[in-house]
């Protein structure tokens, strides 16, 4: 087939890349000026974006304006030229319909539009995104089936590298090396395997939708189970040709049976075909892979966002008629950041997506049912960015957050100290400040208190998002270091900060919380008969360490720095009433029970030996008897088969709060205890949980944990309302790790016998495998039951008017994608 002549846009969408280019390599200044003084669709998308990511990163509200203002100019000038510059001779340029390429920019700027909305983390943020986002679905369904009529492979580029180790792809059948097995992760494979395959053609997004229902639900969801061995040369094959654009290589040899001349776009199509018919393998340029990487961007990130919003704000909207797919959302974003290394805007965005979201998922969701599987496929998608933008801050990041991720902190804080060497390009600020983000809450978590504070400090300088926020933090590190007059200082201070700014004139959820916490230190302070300007010797719990649980450092720490923490939360007074392994090698001390107070029903002592039902190689034993809070609602293990159930509410033994107090004293506490409230006992027993199961200690974990519930479950917390969704929330992962330790100590175990045996496999060995496999099967589906009933209960404690209830919605929706995930893996009832 003859080549077709250049696209008439193609030289205006070249200068775009340009200037985003710039953009990408950390030179926002020069792109900004690349992109100025231009009036097209590319070159206004160019600024809204500036903006846009100058407002997500620094949380500016003046950056938020202007980034609304700039994409709502680049939303009407690409809704201006679909309609009045479509009429080239499209055949000869491109196999889509003409002026395609500015839908895909009008429902870019559509969508960034509506995610700026979503900026203040408010329900009515969200609400306002998805009314938003609800303008361009008809949009996203019009291009989908337009471009991707067979739909989209469900091993796609990225994905299958963690999919099949084996896969290999010769540099040659790549663009520009980026599928070569030199630009994937240490040890893996190529990013693409060598052929993908399309299934069945799809005649509308419900189809595909049915087709992705057999995917897991997660980001892991596509890595569960390695593709069936497929001859070199399968039937159905996308062959790479050696010439055209990159994704006309994907998209070229589709179905041409009559399924998929039942999947034709409702859209009239014209001169040489489109995709899915095996002649659209001609080649097509720049502008033919915006078209089909931007389809891909626009629907993956459209399908993400929605599936990541809080299920509360889901509910409301779901008479829209919104489907999301996250597996398809994923499949979607991993096709088009396959694009990335050739520098394709969209491709690079995509990544950035991705990348964002899994850093997001391995942080917060707790658990992970392959994080292998996550951290190669995130791995490969920075490489093959970075690989071409080397010194772009964004990619830095997410080096340093692998690393992290991986354990690794100092490594970590290695990198992103190297990125923000001052020999480099800084005229990024707001990515630099994530820079300084990153490194603040890694130092903290290694408890490099000096170091963090600085760094949070150094962020006022960098962007105004809630100065007041990071005087909280810095404020607690100082009172780590001893040093309780600067704590002071900065604590003082915070209130003017928040008044200073508000984020569409309201406090950030953040700032609420802080507000709330001020309060209580003084009020404290005050009933203790302390000098009411000196507060800070009130508190007992470092306030950096306390808002660090809803950023989940405390799960990626070592083992030295979580025994720091134990030794320090466990050293307050009152003595804890848990015993653990972890307790005892530190010398801490048991409150006796004679004592009296809040919480001497609960103390008993966790076992250093093995559990009677455990595992081979179990660390911790179960508690001595079974334990049930004292509070309504609990659940509680069952002692015949260890499952959990809800129990029956038992009688309350606290004194009833009165309506004016914020913080009920323990009836019998001695007056100078550290911890006077069942509000600091809540979060040290929180704290203590979570860092005991970092360590895999995980009777003495659920111990804790069940410990922080029962105090949120008597009433009397008021202040610390947030406790007791995120300590069922912590106890529902602890349950869910806690087996798959045991599982893999136990299959490592079998391994090492192995080798002391012959090996002379026979039918009993695999009659006894697989009865080990079935009893592993019904371990899992145990325990993911039980932990899903405390997901439910974690979010029946965190109503709206929980702080930050928000956040624990969202962890809580990623945890049960990764549930469900693993049900799907094992064969279990969905």
């Amino acid at each position: 087939m003859a080549s077709r002549p250049e696209h008439p846009n193609a030289e205006l969408l070249d200068s775009a890349t340009k200037g985003f280019g710039y953009l990408f390599a950390n030179d926002i200044g020069a792109a900004k000026e690349h992109f100025g003084g231009k009036e097209d669709p590319f070159h206004l998308m160019g600024l809204g974006v500036c903006a846009f990511l100058e407002a997500v990163l620094g949380m500016e509200t003046n950056l938020v304006t202007e980034a609304s203002r700039l994409l709502a100019l680049s939303e009407t000038a690409s809704r201006k030229y679909a309609k009045t510059k479509a009429k080239h001779p499209h055949h000869l340029h491109t196999k889509y319909p003409p002026g395609m390429e500015w839908e895909i920019l009008n429902a870019d700027a559509v969508v960034l539009l509506g995610l700026t909305n979503a900026l203040s983390e408010s329900y009515m943020g969200y609400l306002q995104c998805m009314y938003a986002l609800n303008n361009a679905h008809s949009k996203f369904t019009k291009l989908y089936k337009t471009v991707f009529p067979n739909g989209i492979p469900e091993t796609p580029v990225l994905v299958q590298d963690a999919l099949s180790p084996s896969s290999s792809t010769s540099s040659t059948d790549s663009p520009d090396g980026f599928l070569s097995s030199s630009t994937t992760p240490s040890g893996s494979s190529a990013l693409a395997p060598p052929s993908l395959h399309h299934k069945a053609s799809f005649s509308s997004l419900a189809s595909v939708s049915s087709v992705s229902s057999g995917v897991s639900s997660s980001a892991a969801s596509a890595m569960n189970t390695p593709p069936a061995t497929t001859p070199a040369t399968p039937t159905g094959t996308l062959t790479p040709t050696s010439k055209g654009s990159f994704f006309s290589r994907w998209m070229g040899g589709g179905s041409t049976s009559a399924a998929a001349a039942a999947s034709e776009p409702s859209l009239p199509l014209h001169g040489h075909g489109h995709a899915g018919h095996a002649h659209a393998a001609a080649p097509g340029g720049v502008v033919e892979d915006l078209i089909v990487s931007g389809t891909a961007f626009g629907f993956g990130l459209f399908n993400l966002v929605f599936s990541l919003l809080p299920k509360k704000v889901q509910g409301l909207v779901g008479f829209l008629g919104f489907h999301h797919d996250r597996p398809l959302a994923l499949r979607a974003l991993s096709l088009s950041a396959a694009n990335a290394s050739k520098g394709d805007v969209h491709g690079v965005f995509s990544g950035l997506v991705l990348m964002t979201y899994y850093g997001v998922v391995l942080l917060m969701s707790g658990w992970q049912h392959d994080e292998a599987g996550i951290v190669k496929v995130y791995e490969g998608v920075i490489e093959a960015v970075e690989k071409r933008y080397p010194d772009g801050a964004l990619w830095i990041l997410n080096r340093a957050k692998i690393l992290r991720m991986t354990h690794d902190p100092e490594g970590a804080i290695r990198v992103l100290k190297d990125g923000l060497r001052p020999e480099r390009t800084h005229s990024f600020a707001q990515a630099d400040m994530m820079l300084y983000f990153e490194l603040a809450w890694t130092l903290l978590a290694q408890r490099q208190y000096q170091e963090a504070a600085d760094a949070f400090l150094k962020m006022t300088e960098l962007n105004s998002w809630s100065h007041g926020t990071y005087y909280f933090i810095a404020a607690g590190c100082y009172f780590s270091l001893g040093n309780k007059e600067k704590a002071q200082q900065l604590l003082d201070a915070i209130m003017g900060l928040i008044d200073m700014k508000k984020m569409g004139g309201k406090d950030l959820p953040t700032e609420v919380l802080i507000k709330k916490k001020l309060a209580f230190y003084k009020e404290k302070q005050v009933r203790r008969g302390g000098d009411p300007a000196k507060y800070v010797e009130s508190v007992k719990i470092s306030p950096a360490e306390e808002l660090a649980i809803f950023w989940n450092t405390h799960a990626r720490i070592d083992a030295s720095t979580a025994k720091a923490h134990i030794k320090e939360f466990a050293s307050l007074t009152p003595s804890v009433t848990i015993s653990s392994p972890e307790l005892e090698e530190l010398g801490i001390s048991l409150r006796s029970s004679s004592g009296g107070g809040i919480g001497s029903s609960l103390e008993r002592k966790v076992s250093s030996t093995k559990s009677v039902g455990s595992l081979r190689g179990s660390k911790v034993g179960a508690a001595s008897a079974p334990v049930t809070p004292t509070g309504t609602g609990s659940i509680t293990p069952s002692t015949s088969t260890g499952a959990s159930t809800l129990a029956s509410a038992s009688t309350s033994t606290l004194t009833p709060l009165s309506a004016s107090s914020p913080a009920t004293p323990i009836p019998s506490a001695r007056v100078l205890d550290d911890l006077d409230n069942v509000e600091e006992l809540a979060v040290r027993s929180l704290v203590l949980g979570i860092c005991h199961k970092t360590l895999n200690s995980y009777d003495a974990a659920k111990a804790f944990l069940e410990e922080a519930v029962g105090y949120f479950e008597k009433g009397g917390v008021r202040v610390n309302t947030w406790v007791g969704g995120v300590a069922m929330f912590e106890w529902g992962v602890a349950e869910i790790r806690e087996v798959e330790w045991r599982e893999r100590r136990d299959k490592e175990g079998k391994v090492d016998d192995e080798k002391k045996e012959k090996d002379n496999e026979n039918e009993k060995e695999t009659e006894k495998e697989e009865g080990e496999e079935e009893r592993w099967k019904q371990e899992w589906d145990r325990v993911l039951t039980s932990a899903s009933a405390r997901f439910d209960k974690a979010m029946s404690f965190s109503p709206n008017s929980v702080d930050l209830s928000s956040r624990l919605d969202s962890r809580v929706s990623m945890v049960r994608d990764e549930v469900r995930s693993k049900r799907e893996k094992l064969g279990l009832k969905v």
